[in-house]
């Protein structure tokens, strides 16, 4: 029978979990890129991209490879978890990368049509940015295990890191 009370250690290992913190520092890195490759290729400072999908790069992907990779790296790359870890990173790639991107290449051209067209007019058109061209999704995956590794080996896990500052303060 499982006890359904948690307790501190499952907060404990939640908080020492490096595989899942740093695959989010990957995702929350190329999220934040978006913000300055706006400002650089577009030369307009627009924080909606930081809620938005879809764009350059792929937050998704650096998500899904960067945990994979850290999963990896912790428990070998011939681990049964490695193997899911890197399936569920295939599977999200190619969903964001085809019918994410042909959802909203659909919804452009749905959103194209004149409005005489629909018994009642939509209020709001079609979400179109959903999914990645296939160089956002490179570039996301390359992302993912080149900020997740690193952060993983020199500075580990969440946990590790305050009780270092810790002692370094107290």
């Amino acid at each position: 029978m499982i006890d359904a009370t948690p307790s501190h250690a499952v907060l404990r290992e939640f908080f020492d979990n490096s595989s899942l913190t740093w695959g989010l520092m990957a995702c929350g890195v190329a999220q934040l890129s978006k913000l300055f490759l706006e400002l650089l290729l577009h030369r307009r400072w627009r924080p909606a991209v930081l809620i938005e999908t879809g764009g350059m790069p792929s937050s998704h992907s650096a998500l899904v490879t960067g945990t994979a990779a850290c999963v990896g790296w912790t428990l070998g790359f011939d681990h049964p978890l490695f193997a899911v870890a890197a399936m569920v990173a295939f599977v999200v790639m190619y969903d964001a990368s085809g019918i994410r991107r042909a959802a909203g290449l659909t919804a452009e051209r749905v959103n194209g049509l004149p409005d005489s067209l629909w018994p009642d007019a939509p209020e709001k058109p079609l979400k179109e940015s959903l999914g990645h061209s296939r160089l956002q999704v490179l570039v996301g995956s390359l992302m993912g295990p080149a900020i997740a590794l690193p952060g993983l080996e020199f500075v580990g896990s969440p946990l590790h890191l305050l009780s270092g500052l810790g002692a370094g303060l107290g």
